[in-house]
């Protein structure tokens, strides 16, 4: 793998994404001028946007890219990326006062579209540090690589390459045989279904412009940052929660499976498995939910209240109408919201975790070796969307689950030796790793993260960075094979 090949290609995107402080800091500009704000917030992000540039531009003309990417390559690239840009994402949260760990914790959590925070005081922050929070998890949600496949064709082939890196079950050819095609597509659709919810947060929930912006970019992102230190509780708005309802189930679809619905057969949509699954399981969690809390028949509010915290957790949005770590919620009710939190979204989705088409293999996989116990002559193979499931693409599968479960509990061991709680520990774990957001105890729903070990944020930050990135494509870079060929440049293949 060639280092300076890698540095080249990010060196460009650096300068392409520098453009993304440009909205708060005309914010912050506003604001200042109508009296509001501080011209030092504007500052900050016109410094931001210049420090990110100039490195950028320095990485591409120093690393000049070539057009040949290999797989390890496509790969790094990916992962150095994202890693690359949390850290210029946090300078605003560091000319905040927050410290480095928590800068880049903050900054992490936005971009891998996990929700988690360190925040403790709201008021302390303007309205543009609030719409950069819900920038970073806006251009997270469908992938920061996609959006550069569209607007940087340069990179030729390795877009393919880098697409497939950054989404491995995200099918692009039911959209359009063309990569480039395919990303410009989910990004029309993922523009048009934020706009959708914006202007119905606004005309029909009430919602002033500003919150509807924020809230619009971090559910269609399945990210869950709001500028209410209470989340959505804090609104205590009816039709705001049936709208964020609607668009976070649409937020945990495949994309390109709403696209294929919306424009040429609706009826794809129904027939999906993964889809039939995905739903089932938010509609257990909701209605099992609502059936608790209502010890009975359940009102259309405890239906309303049940479903909300189910979608947000299925999707890993991470968004809270209610404080479900206290009374009346009982362990029986967190049991299923941890249910639908372990299920996740659709392949091809905003959503974090292990997907729900995984976890719908695993179990149909589990059925089958049962079966073979009675008919170890058999032949029975595995089926989704009518085809047989390879198995080398099952293997797979079941190897890429069992690596979340190892990195889960890894995870939650590290943090709970490092001074927090079991519950607090394996539930942030879950949360940070299947990008998530919230947990259970003290980094609960209307909690944070600020009073964990600066250490278990930065293993819970890497967590995050490893579970967007479905964990393969850092750890593939960890083989020996990649690590005894690195090197700075040259042509020797591998």
């Amino acid at each position: 793998m060639r280092i300076a090949l890698v540095l080249g290609v990010i060196g460009r995107l650096l300068k392409i994404f520098c453009f993304a402080f440009v909205p708060p800091l005309c914010l912050a500009a506003w604001d200042a001028w109508q009296g509001d704000g501080s011209w030092t917030e504007a500052g900050h992000f016109g410094i931001s946007l210049g420090v990110t540039w100039c490195s950028g531009w320095l990485a591409s003309q120093l690393f000049v890219p070539k057009a040949d990417f290999r797989r390890a390559e496509a790969l790094a690239v990916v992962a150095g990326t994202w890693m690359v840009i949390a850290h210029f994402a946090a300078a605003p949260y560091m000319f905040a006062g927050l410290s480095y760990v928590d800068s880049f914790f903050e900054s992490i959590s936005g971009l891998t579209t996990t929700g988690a925070t360190i925040l403790t005081d709201f008021d302390a922050h303007g309205r543009a540090f609030f719409l950069w929070r819900s920038m970073t998890q806006w251009f997270g949600g469908l992938g920061v690589i996609a959006l550069f496949v569209v607007v940087l064709p340069q990179l030729g082939i390795a877009g393919r390459q880098i697409l497939f890196a950054e989404g491995s079950d995200a099918t692009t050819d039911v959209i359009s045989p063309s990569v480039r095609e395919s990303a410009r597509r989910l990004w029309i659709l993922y523009c048009f279904l934020t706009g959708l919810e914006m202007l119905l947060l606004r005309m029909v929930a009430g919602m002033n412009w500003f919150e509807s912006v924020c809230h619009s970019l971090t559910t269609m992102s399945a990210g869950g940052f709001s500028p209410n230190g209470a989340s959505i509780a804090g609104y205590a708005n009816p039709a705001a929660e049936w709208i964020i309802i609607l668009f976070m189930i649409f937020s945990g679809m495949s994309f390109p499976l709403i696209w294929l619905g919306f424009t040429r057969r609706p009826k794809e949509i129904i027939r999906d498995g993964e889809w039939r699954f995905y739903m089932m399981c938010m509609g257990v969690g909701a209605f099992g939910v609502a059936a608790m809390l209502a010890s009975g028949l359940p009102s259309l509010d405890e239906i309303r209240i049940g479903l909300f915290q189910s979608a947000s957790l299925i999707s890993s949005t991470g968004y809270a109408s209610v404080d479900y770590a206290q009374a009346p919620w009982t362990d029986g009710m967190r049991i299923l919201l941890l249910f639908v939190m372990i299920i996740g979204g659709c392949a091809g989705s905003a959503a974090g975790g292990p997907k729900a088409i995984r976890n719908l293999l695993s179990l149909k996989f589990m059925w089958r070796e049962f079966t073979r116990v009675l008919h170890p002559r058999g032949v029975i193979p595995l089926r989704h969307r009518g085809h047989a499931v390879p198995e080398d693409a099952m293997r797979a599968i079941i190897n890429l689950v069992l690596t979340y479960i190892v990195l889960y509990l890894v995870v939650g061991a590290l943090v709970v030796m490092l001074g927090s709680g079991l519950v607090e520990g394996f539930t942030a774990s879950l949360a940070c790793v299947g990008n998530i957001g919230p947990g259970f105890g003290a980094v609960g729903p209307m909690e944070n993260f600020a009073s964990l070990h600066p250490m278990s944020k930065i293993i819970l930050s890497l967590g995050m960075w490893m579970g967007r990135l479905e964990l393969v494509t850092v750890l593939v870079l960890l083989h020996p094979d990649v690590l005894r060929r690195l090197r700075w440049r040259g042509d020797r293949r591998h």
